[in-house]
Protein backbone atom coordinates (compact mmCIF):
# COMPACT_ATOMS: atom_id res chain seq x y z
CA UNK A 1 0.00 0.00 0.00
CA UNK A 2 1.45 3.49 -1.06
CA UNK A 3 1.23 6.65 1.21
CA UNK A 4 1.14 10.09 0.06
CA UNK A 5 2.32 12.97 2.62
CA UNK A 6 1.28 16.22 2.01
CA UNK A 7 3.26 18.67 3.96
CA UNK A 8 1.35 21.82 3.71
CA UNK A 9 1.83 25.23 4.62
CA UNK A 10 3.61 26.51 7.83
CA UNK A 11 1.38 25.32 10.46
CA UNK A 12 -1.13 23.56 8.51
CA UNK A 13 0.31 20.10 9.87
CA UNK A 14 0.41 16.94 7.78
CA UNK A 15 -2.00 15.27 5.43
CA UNK A 16 -1.90 11.04 4.60
CA UNK A 17 -3.29 9.37 2.07
CA UNK A 18 -4.52 6.16 0.55
CA UNK A 19 -4.03 5.00 -2.48
CA UNK A 20 -7.65 3.55 -3.64
CA UNK A 21 -9.30 2.32 -6.65
CA UNK A 22 -11.41 5.08 -8.27
CA UNK A 23 -9.29 7.76 -6.28
CA UNK A 24 -7.51 9.50 -9.44
CA UNK A 25 -5.29 11.83 -6.89
CA UNK A 26 -4.86 12.83 -2.76
CA UNK A 27 -7.34 14.89 -1.62
CA UNK A 28 -6.12 16.99 1.37
CA UNK A 29 -8.79 17.79 4.13
CA UNK A 30 -8.74 21.00 5.84
CA UNK A 31 -11.11 21.99 8.44
CA UNK A 32 -14.19 23.42 7.67
CA UNK A 33 -14.53 21.52 4.42
CA UNK A 34 -17.23 18.96 4.10
CA UNK A 35 -16.91 15.57 2.55
CA UNK A 36 -19.44 13.77 0.56
CA UNK A 37 -20.64 9.59 0.81
CA UNK A 38 -22.52 8.29 -1.73
CA UNK A 39 -24.94 6.48 0.34
CA UNK A 40 -26.01 4.33 -3.16
CA UNK A 41 -22.62 2.99 -2.89
CA UNK A 42 -22.50 1.84 1.10
CA UNK A 43 -24.16 -1.89 1.70
CA UNK A 44 -26.45 -0.82 4.54
CA UNK A 45 -25.53 2.50 5.06
CA UNK A 46 -26.14 4.29 8.28
CA UNK A 47 -28.87 7.14 8.92
CA UNK A 48 -27.71 10.34 8.25
CA UNK A 49 -29.00 13.11 9.28
CA UNK A 50 -30.31 16.18 6.50
CA UNK A 51 -27.68 18.76 6.11
CA UNK A 52 -24.85 16.97 7.37
CA UNK A 53 -21.99 15.62 5.50
CA UNK A 54 -20.34 12.13 5.58
CA UNK A 55 -16.91 10.62 4.35
CA UNK A 56 -17.26 6.85 3.79
CA UNK A 57 -15.02 4.09 2.24
CA UNK A 58 -18.01 2.29 0.62
CA UNK A 59 -15.63 -0.74 0.13
CA UNK A 60 -15.52 -1.16 4.12
CA UNK A 61 -18.55 0.56 6.01
CA UNK A 62 -21.07 -2.49 5.68
CA UNK A 63 -23.13 -2.38 8.98
CA UNK A 64 -25.33 0.17 10.07
CA UNK A 65 -24.69 3.00 12.32
CA UNK A 66 -25.56 5.86 14.00
CA UNK A 67 -23.55 9.03 13.49
CA UNK A 68 -23.40 10.71 17.03
CA UNK A 69 -23.69 14.15 18.13
CA UNK A 70 -22.52 16.79 15.59
CA UNK A 71 -21.59 17.75 11.70
CA UNK A 72 -19.25 16.10 9.88
CA UNK A 73 -17.38 14.26 12.58
CA UNK A 74 -14.31 15.62 11.49
CA UNK A 75 -11.17 14.50 13.28
CA UNK A 76 -7.42 16.25 14.03
CA UNK A 77 -4.89 13.19 14.34
CA UNK A 78 -1.77 15.29 16.89
CA UNK A 79 1.21 12.95 17.41
CA UNK A 80 0.56 11.03 14.17
CA UNK A 81 4.11 9.94 12.94
CA UNK A 82 2.59 7.74 10.13
CA UNK A 83 -0.75 8.13 11.61
CA UNK A 84 -1.86 4.25 11.57
CA UNK A 85 -4.33 5.63 14.19
CA UNK A 86 -5.86 8.31 12.11
CA UNK A 87 -6.17 5.35 9.31
CA UNK A 88 -8.18 3.17 11.30
CA UNK A 89 -10.90 6.74 11.93
CA UNK A 90 -10.50 6.72 8.15
CA UNK A 91 -11.32 3.58 7.50
CA UNK A 92 -14.56 4.02 9.83
CA UNK A 93 -15.94 7.01 7.77
CA UNK A 94 -14.20 9.81 9.29
CA UNK A 95 -11.95 12.91 7.64
CA UNK A 96 -9.29 13.27 9.49
CA UNK A 97 -6.61 15.74 9.27
CA UNK A 98 -3.19 15.67 10.63
CA UNK A 99 -0.91 17.74 12.96
CA UNK A 100 2.42 17.97 13.18
CA UNK A 101 4.88 15.33 14.04
CA UNK A 102 8.81 15.29 14.57
CA UNK A 103 9.27 12.62 11.71
CA UNK A 104 8.54 15.29 9.08
CA UNK A 105 10.12 18.62 10.69
CA UNK A 106 6.77 19.37 12.84
CA UNK A 107 6.53 20.60 16.53
CA UNK A 108 3.61 20.31 18.60
CA UNK A 109 4.55 22.97 21.15
CA UNK A 110 4.13 25.70 18.05
CA UNK A 111 0.81 24.20 16.35
CA UNK A 112 -2.28 26.27 17.22
CA UNK A 113 -5.98 25.23 16.29
CA UNK A 114 -8.94 27.70 16.31
CA UNK A 115 -12.19 26.13 18.56
CA UNK A 116 -15.31 24.64 17.22
CA UNK A 117 -13.92 23.36 14.00
CA UNK A 118 -12.92 19.58 14.94
CA UNK A 119 -15.39 16.97 16.74
CA UNK A 120 -12.89 15.08 17.57
CA UNK A 121 -9.44 15.12 18.92
CA UNK A 122 -7.11 11.97 18.90
CA UNK A 123 -3.28 10.89 19.28
CA UNK A 124 -0.89 9.03 21.15
CA UNK A 125 1.85 11.74 22.93
CA UNK A 126 5.42 10.02 23.58
CA UNK A 127 5.13 6.54 25.75
CA UNK A 128 8.67 5.93 26.55
CA UNK A 129 8.82 7.76 30.05
CA UNK A 130 6.04 5.54 31.10
CA UNK A 131 7.12 2.51 30.03
CA UNK A 132 8.11 -0.79 32.01
CA UNK A 133 10.86 -1.21 29.20
CA UNK A 134 12.28 2.08 30.20
CA UNK A 135 16.17 1.50 32.20
CA UNK A 136 16.40 4.66 32.80
CA UNK A 137 14.81 7.67 34.46
CA UNK A 138 12.02 9.24 33.22
CA UNK A 139 12.68 12.40 31.08
CA UNK A 140 10.22 14.48 32.21
CA UNK A 141 9.27 14.77 28.06
CA UNK A 142 6.56 12.53 28.29
CA UNK A 143 4.03 14.78 30.86
CA UNK A 144 5.17 17.75 28.97
CA UNK A 145 3.73 16.11 25.72
CA UNK A 146 0.68 15.19 27.45
CA UNK A 147 0.15 19.00 28.63
CA UNK A 148 0.29 19.68 25.05
CA UNK A 149 -2.49 17.51 24.46
CA UNK A 150 -4.29 18.60 26.77
CA UNK A 151 -3.42 22.55 25.56
CA UNK A 152 -4.81 21.43 22.01
CA UNK A 153 -8.14 19.68 23.10
CA UNK A 154 -8.73 22.92 25.84
CA UNK A 155 -8.05 25.26 22.58
CA UNK A 156 -10.15 23.31 20.06
CA UNK A 157 -13.12 22.60 22.46
CA UNK A 158 -14.17 19.22 20.37
CA UNK A 159 -17.21 17.06 21.37
CA UNK A 160 -14.76 14.06 22.72
CA UNK A 161 -11.02 13.38 23.03
CA UNK A 162 -9.29 10.14 22.57
CA UNK A 163 -5.70 9.39 24.17
CA UNK A 164 -3.68 6.37 23.26
CA UNK A 165 -0.74 5.42 25.60
CA UNK A 166 0.66 2.87 27.58
CA UNK A 167 -0.83 1.05 30.64
CA UNK A 168 1.71 2.96 33.02
CA UNK A 169 0.40 5.96 31.83
CA UNK A 170 -0.78 8.73 34.22
CA UNK A 171 -4.79 9.69 34.29
CA UNK A 172 -5.54 12.83 31.95
CA UNK A 173 -8.62 14.46 33.07
CA UNK A 174 -9.71 18.06 31.12
CA UNK A 175 -12.15 20.26 32.39
CA UNK A 176 -15.67 20.18 31.07
CA UNK A 177 -15.00 16.34 29.82
CA UNK A 178 -16.29 13.30 31.18
CA UNK A 179 -13.37 10.55 31.67
CA UNK A 180 -12.94 6.58 30.47
CA UNK A 181 -9.82 4.67 30.61
CA UNK A 182 -9.60 1.48 28.65
CA UNK A 183 -7.01 -0.94 27.96
CA UNK A 184 -7.45 -3.32 24.63
CA UNK A 185 -5.44 -6.00 23.58
CA UNK A 186 -4.50 -6.42 19.48
CA UNK A 187 -5.51 -9.69 20.32
CA UNK A 188 -9.32 -8.90 20.92
CA UNK A 189 -9.16 -7.29 17.63
CA UNK A 190 -8.09 -9.79 15.22
CA UNK A 191 -4.90 -9.26 15.21
CA UNK A 192 -2.12 -12.10 15.78
CA UNK A 193 0.51 -10.32 18.57
CA UNK A 194 -0.04 -9.92 21.80
CA UNK A 195 -0.04 -5.86 21.72
CA UNK A 196 -1.37 -4.50 25.07
CA UNK A 197 -2.60 -0.78 24.60
CA UNK A 198 -4.38 1.90 26.78
CA UNK A 199 -7.22 4.30 26.06
CA UNK A 200 -8.37 7.47 27.55
CA UNK A 201 -11.98 9.06 26.33
CA UNK A 202 -13.59 11.67 27.32
CA UNK A 203 -16.84 13.28 26.34
CA UNK A 204 -18.19 16.85 27.02
CA UNK A 205 -21.83 15.56 27.19
CA UNK A 206 -20.68 12.67 29.37
CA UNK A 207 -21.41 9.80 26.48
CA UNK A 208 -19.61 7.01 27.32
CA UNK A 209 -18.32 4.00 24.89
CA UNK A 210 -18.14 0.28 24.56
CA UNK A 211 -15.71 -1.36 22.37
CA UNK A 212 -16.77 -4.97 20.76
CA UNK A 213 -14.01 -7.62 21.55
CA UNK A 214 -13.53 -11.09 20.13
CA UNK A 215 -12.00 -13.56 21.89
CA UNK A 216 -8.31 -13.27 22.05
CA UNK A 217 -6.65 -15.37 19.40
CA UNK A 218 -4.46 -18.64 21.39
CA UNK A 219 -2.07 -19.01 18.45
CA UNK A 220 0.07 -15.29 18.29
CA UNK A 221 3.25 -13.59 17.89
CA UNK A 222 5.14 -11.33 20.23
CA UNK A 223 3.94 -7.59 20.32
CA UNK A 224 5.84 -4.87 17.48
CA UNK A 225 7.79 -2.94 18.73
CA UNK A 226 9.70 0.80 17.73
CA UNK A 227 13.42 -1.13 17.90
CA UNK A 228 12.62 -4.39 15.88
CA UNK A 229 14.23 -2.59 13.27
CA UNK A 230 17.69 -2.83 14.85
CA UNK A 231 17.36 -6.30 15.75
CA UNK A 232 19.34 -9.38 13.66
CA UNK A 233 16.10 -11.78 13.85
CA UNK A 234 13.16 -9.07 12.99
CA UNK A 235 10.57 -10.14 11.11
CA UNK A 236 9.97 -9.10 7.75
CA UNK A 237 8.74 -5.99 6.33
CA UNK A 238 5.05 -7.26 4.84
CA UNK A 239 4.79 -9.74 7.93
CA UNK A 240 5.53 -6.85 10.59
CA UNK A 241 2.97 -4.35 8.87
CA UNK A 242 0.61 -7.01 8.24
CA UNK A 243 0.45 -7.38 12.37
CA UNK A 244 -0.33 -3.82 12.81
CA UNK A 245 -2.97 -4.73 10.56
CA UNK A 246 -2.18 -3.29 6.93
CA UNK A 247 -3.28 -5.80 4.05
CA UNK A 248 -0.14 -4.73 2.43
CA UNK A 249 3.40 -3.72 3.83
CA UNK A 250 3.32 0.21 3.22
CA UNK A 251 5.52 2.10 0.53
CA UNK A 252 8.39 4.28 3.01
CA UNK A 253 11.26 4.67 0.72
CA UNK A 254 11.58 8.03 2.20
CA UNK A 255 12.91 6.76 5.40
CA UNK A 256 16.27 4.02 6.54
CA UNK A 257 14.99 0.51 7.07
CA UNK A 258 15.38 1.41 11.25
CA UNK A 259 12.94 4.22 10.71
CA UNK A 260 10.23 1.74 8.88
CA UNK A 261 10.28 -0.54 11.94
CA UNK A 262 10.02 2.53 14.48
CA UNK A 263 7.14 4.63 12.25
CA UNK A 264 4.63 1.36 11.88
CA UNK A 265 6.03 -0.50 15.48
CA UNK A 266 4.83 2.98 17.04
CA UNK A 267 1.59 3.13 15.47
CA UNK A 268 -1.74 2.45 16.79
CA UNK A 269 -2.51 -1.41 15.08
CA UNK A 270 -5.36 -0.30 12.42
CA UNK A 271 -8.28 -2.64 13.80
CA UNK A 272 -7.82 -0.99 17.48
CA UNK A 273 -8.31 2.29 15.57
CA UNK A 274 -11.22 0.88 13.68
CA UNK A 275 -12.50 -0.16 17.01
CA UNK A 276 -12.60 2.77 18.59
CA UNK A 277 -13.64 4.66 15.79
CA UNK A 278 -17.02 1.96 15.64
CA UNK A 279 -17.07 2.69 19.79
CA UNK A 280 -17.33 6.42 19.23
CA UNK A 281 -20.10 6.00 16.36
CA UNK A 282 -22.11 4.36 19.11
CA UNK A 283 -21.57 6.34 22.18
CA UNK A 284 -24.30 5.82 24.61
CA UNK A 285 -25.45 8.01 27.45
CA UNK A 286 -24.68 6.60 31.49
CA UNK A 287 -28.40 6.23 31.31
CA UNK A 288 -28.65 3.77 28.48
CA UNK A 289 -25.71 1.50 29.33
CA UNK A 290 -23.59 0.24 32.60
CA UNK A 291 -19.78 -0.69 32.12
CA UNK A 292 -17.65 -2.99 33.72
CA UNK A 293 -16.33 -1.43 37.38
CA UNK A 294 -12.75 -2.62 35.71
CA UNK A 295 -13.04 0.10 33.49
CA UNK A 296 -12.46 -2.42 30.47
CA UNK A 297 -15.46 -0.77 28.75
CA UNK A 298 -17.40 -3.74 28.21
CA UNK A 299 -21.25 -3.50 29.11
CA UNK A 300 -22.38 -5.37 32.34
CA UNK A 301 -26.34 -5.89 32.95
CA UNK A 302 -28.35 -7.11 35.90
CA UNK A 303 -26.73 -6.82 39.20
CA UNK A 304 -23.23 -7.70 37.69
CA UNK A 305 -20.25 -5.51 38.34
CA UNK A 306 -17.67 -6.92 36.28
CA UNK A 307 -17.86 -8.42 32.46
CA UNK A 308 -15.80 -11.30 32.92
CA UNK A 309 -13.66 -13.08 35.18
CA UNK A 310 -10.82 -11.51 34.31
CA UNK A 311 -11.79 -8.04 35.24
CA UNK A 312 -12.39 -9.11 38.78
CA UNK A 313 -8.79 -10.75 39.22
CA UNK A 314 -7.66 -7.08 37.22
CA UNK A 315 -9.16 -5.15 40.57
CA UNK A 316 -7.62 -7.34 42.70
CA UNK A 317 -4.50 -6.64 41.51
CA UNK A 318 -4.90 -3.35 42.20
CA UNK A 319 -6.03 -3.34 45.79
Amino acid sequence: MAITFYAGKPGEGMSLFRDQPGVTGPEQVTPGRSHDCDSAAVTDAGTVTPGRSHMCDSSIVTNRRRVTASGSQLVLSIFPGIDLFGLGFEQEGFPVVRGPDPLFGGDIRTFRIPAGKFDGIIGGPPCPDFSKARRSAPTGYGLEMIDEYVRIVKEGQPLWWLMENVPGVPNVRIEGYSHQRIDLNAREVGLDQNRHRHFQFGHRDGLLISIARGAKSTLFEPCCTASEGTQMGRRDWHKFCRLQGMQDSLDLDQLTLSAKYRAVGNGVPVPMGRALARAILNAQSPNEVRLCGCGCGRPVSGKATYAIAACRKRISRRD
